[in-house]
């Protein structure tokens, strides 16, 4: 499950069905696509190209080698965290509007579009608010703690707890990954131009 809720919803359109659209591509499970309205859907292609742009970029595919064996199937997931983390750090190199003024923007449409989610969304996003998590990614011992977290709620046995030490260990070089991505998802998303009516 990708969570790099922050890269997500400044990708979006600035509605409320857009946030929504473009954070519920986590939550999909036992969702009918036909059922939402048609903004909620083309937010939600929006988030589905953000993913595979991401996914397909040569430095970020690159990037997973640099993880322990036993960690590399949870690089992903980490890499998205620690994305926000950059976002979050980075945040005035790509956009204008004050970071806060823009979090508490997408804190305040997100509660509005409740009735959009699904309730496994619902309770997400109400543990996101809470927890004030846009904020928390901004340190590397806060994403580490997400992730901990993360790990102790998988089912399986894993090797996913303590990731947060490689994250440090390869910091740098990931923040460059980061710093070549975001700019090639701005302008993908900008080219295809999903969320744009007609």
């Amino acid at each position: 499950m990708a969570v790099n809720y922050l890269a997500h919803l400044s990708l979006s359109r600035p509605t409320v069905a857009s946030r929504v659209g473009n954070v519920l591509g986590d939550f999909m499970r036992g969702v009918d696509v036909q059922a939402l309205p048609e903004t909620v859907q083309r937010a939600l292609d929006n988030h589905r190209l953000v993913d595979r742009v991401t996914d397909q970029h040569p430095s970020v595919r690159q990037a997973r080698a640099l993880f322990s064996p036993s960690r590399r199937r949870f690089a992903g997931v980490a890499m998205d965290v620690l994305f926000d983390h950059f976002l979050w750090q980075h945040w005035s190199r790509f956009h204008d509007r004050p970071l806060q003024h823009a979090i508490g923007d997408y804190y305040r449409q997100l509660q509005q579009g409740q009735a959009l989610m699904p309730p496994a969304m619902q309770a997400a996003v109400g543990r996101m608010r809470e927890r004030d998590l846009l904020n928390v990614y901004a340190s590397l011992e806060g994403v580490s703690e997400a992730l901990d977290a993360m790990a102790a709620r998988i089912r399986f046995t894993n090797s996913f707890a303590g990731i947060g030490e490689e994250l440090a260990l390869h910091y740098d070089t990931l923040e460059q990954v980061f710093l070549a991505l975001y700019p090639h998802l701005d302008r993908e998303v900008t080219r295809a131009a999903i969320e744009t009516p007609g």
